[in-house]
């Protein structure tokens, strides 16, 4: 079974630059999730989507990183530490970007 989590926002400090850093932005985060079928019609048989949202919130509010693939790799591997899917891609979009509609990166862990 798929499971997506799509345009989790938040803001943060990260980037290269010191601007972007020292006045923050806001990023958005997709998570895809493949997990076994739920045995039964209770949220104790799936991955509460609560709980993805937790962990994005804490990985944004753990430090700062410079790079959006550092960024998307740490949520990555938190998610899939803590809640173990089959397996996790996750995606972070920078929008408002001067000369695109957004830039991301985009990990995959099995």
């Amino acid at each position: 079974m798929i499971v997506e989590i799509h345009g989790v926002e938040v803001f943060g400090h990260h980037g290269v630059g010191e601007q972007e850093r020292r006045q923050g932005q806001t990023f958005l985060v997709d998570v895809t999730l493949q997990i076994p079928e739920p045995s039964g019609d209770a949220l104790t048989a799936t991955i509460d989507y609560r709980r993805v949202r937790d962990i994005v919130h804490a990985v944004n509010e753990s430090g700062s990183f410079q790079l959006l693939e550092t960024f998307t790799r740490a949520i990555a591997d938190s998610v899939h530490e803590e809640l173990l899917p089959e397996l996790v891609r996750v995606r972070v979009r920078k929008p408002g970007i001067a000369w695109a509609e957004w830039t991301a990166a985009t990990v995959e862990r099995p």
